[in-house]
């Protein structure tokens, strides 16, 4: 199909087919012990490849997030978040399943062909899934990567009741498209046609998941937003790149892939302007957040929904990008696809006006994997799937009794292969998986936050007992495995 909203379904039918799971969400509601008096709406944004040092509020200089300054300020900041992993897909599957990489079904990025990655399967319960079974309407508008279209791991098969953007990674590389997914139906975009560059993708998508909070004012809902802003390639709007042009001094053209067989296939399209593109593609992001939120102030919804902004992973260095130019890993070591603090350390934001103290901060240690127990906790009062997280709810509502990790836990499969584990202040990287011997890394966070200095050699005890620990947090799997070690 082409651009056309006449497909769209009839909210008042969608009421009449969703009464039985709004009346399970009554019976299902907060108990009286819980802090919360009544389950909110929920909105997760979680941004492309956003480094934690991208946020004015996190150090940024070059640019500012206004926005996002503001929803921290009326929200709290998590100082110590960490994204599932340190590329697209398995990070998504962390979120979804709340079960760290050790566990949760997709751990890599793995492409299925024409189109798609390899999909999460059938038996896996997600969050949506759990949503849903309390009597929330879910939605998710942006980039999928956890299966192809009409596979099991479709978002539709996997308990979203819509479906608009990019069901593939590296399809979604392109912010000007052929064609995107509504649902399970291909929507092709005719200005976008050739070489054309008339339809930002970004924009379609904002409107579609605005459109849609309209539809949902009188329902609870959950939207799942995975935007594909900033990852590469460089691209962003006219009246939004003029905000940064030519104040970055005489810029390095980006040369990248314009014609032939594999145009918008993937491969990233040259930019002459990266570093004025990259800080435009932040302030176009920025504004989302705002239109997001001011759109739940016009529905009169502000103080009965909880927003959470994040990031996927750490700062990428593709398709003409310079994390360094803009210190986007901030105070971290490392970018995309490293262990390292900056690959995996994001920022994260939770504004929920009435419940969340404005201005506050948390500084215990959560991951993607707490999400799932936060969420079913805020809907039915307790957290009763098994997870590998923990619930934010006391940190989110001034609780003292904040159940803690006793370790994160991280394994990626790509490169040379790769894993970490954060316990306390204490955090032990090995890189080499896929080689013997594999060398062993141990940094103090707490006086060494940048992963400056190696202190293994000095703590040849806790270095085992981290390596127990990490042993114990790797369930194999078919799928993903060490070259040298499980193949």
């Amino acid at each position: 199909m082409y651009l056309d909203y006449s497909h769209l379904p009839n909210q008042f039918m969608r009421i009449f087919s969703i009464l039985p799971l709004l009346l399970c969400c009554f019976a299902c509601s907060p108990t009286e012990n819980s802090p919360i008096s009544s389950p909110p709406n929920i909105i997760y944004i979680l941004a492309d490849d956003l480094g934690y040092g991208d946020l004015s509020q996190n150090g940024q200089r070059q640019f500012t997030t206004p926005y996002l300054d503001l929803m921290a300020k009326d929200g709290m900041v998590f100082t110590n978040h960490y994204s599932g992993s340190t590329v697209c897909a398995p990070s998504r599957s962390t979120l979804l399943t709340g079960l760290h990489t050790g566990h949760t079904f997709i751990r890599g990025n793995k492409e299925v062909q024409p189109e798609g990655q390899f999909p999460l399967d059938d038996s896996i319960y997600t969050l949506a899934e759990m949503l849903k079974e309390h009597g929330y309407m879910t939605g998710a508008f942006g980039k999928w990567g956890l299966g192809a279209p009409g596979s099991a791991g479709d978002p539709i098969n996997q308990g979203f009741d819509r479906f608009f953007g990019y069901n593939c990674q590296r399809l979604a590389h392109s912010y000007y498209p052929y064609r995107l997914w509504n649902n399970q139906d291909t929507m092709w975009i005719r200005a976008n046609q050739g070489q054309n560059k008339r339809i930002y993708a970004p924009d379609l998508i904002q409107q579609q998941l605005l459109l849609w909070l309209e539809e949902q004012k009188d329902t609870s809902f959950f939207a799942y937003v995975p935007m594909v802003v900033p990852h590469a390639e460089l691209a962003v709007p006219e009246q939004y790149l003029k905000k940064y042009q030519g104040q970055f001094g005489e810029e390095v053209p980006y040369e990248g892939y314009d014609e032939g067989p594999n145009y918008r296939n993937g491969p990233y399209a040259s930019q002459s302007e990266p570093h004025a593109t990259f800080a435009s593609m932040i302030y176009y992001l920025d504004n989302q957040v705002g239109e997001i939120r001011q759109k739940l102030r016009d529905l009169g919804l502000e103080e009965n929904t909880l927003i959470i902004f994040t990031s996927d992973n750490g700062p990428h260095k593709e398709g003409g990008a310079d994390p360094d130019f803009f210190n986007s890993n901030g105070p971290f070591r490392g970018y995309k696809r490293d262990v390292y603090e900056g690959g995996i350390h994001v920022p994260m934001i939770a504004s929920w006006p009435g419940t969340i103290q404005a201005g506050d901060t948390a500084s215990n240690l959560s991951a993607f994997w707490d999400i799932f127990p936060t969420f079913e906790e805020l809907v039915s009062g307790s957290a009763t799937t098994n997870t590998d997280g923990i619930s934010l709810v006391p940190a989110m509502t001034g609780n003292d009794d904040l159940q803690e990790h006793e370790y994160l836990y991280w394994e990626f499969y790509e490169q040379e292969g790769k894993r970490a584990i954060r316990r306390g202040n204490w955090k032990l990287v090995q890189i080499g998986l896929n080689e013997t011997p594999s060398p062993t890394e141990l940094y103090n966070l707490d006086k060494d936050p940048g992963e400056t200095t190696d202190v293994a050699a000095d703590e040849p005890e806790l270095v085992q007992k981290l390596m127990l620990l990490m042993e114990r947090a790797h369930e194999p799997s078919e799928i993903f495995q060490w070259k040298s070690r499980e193949s």
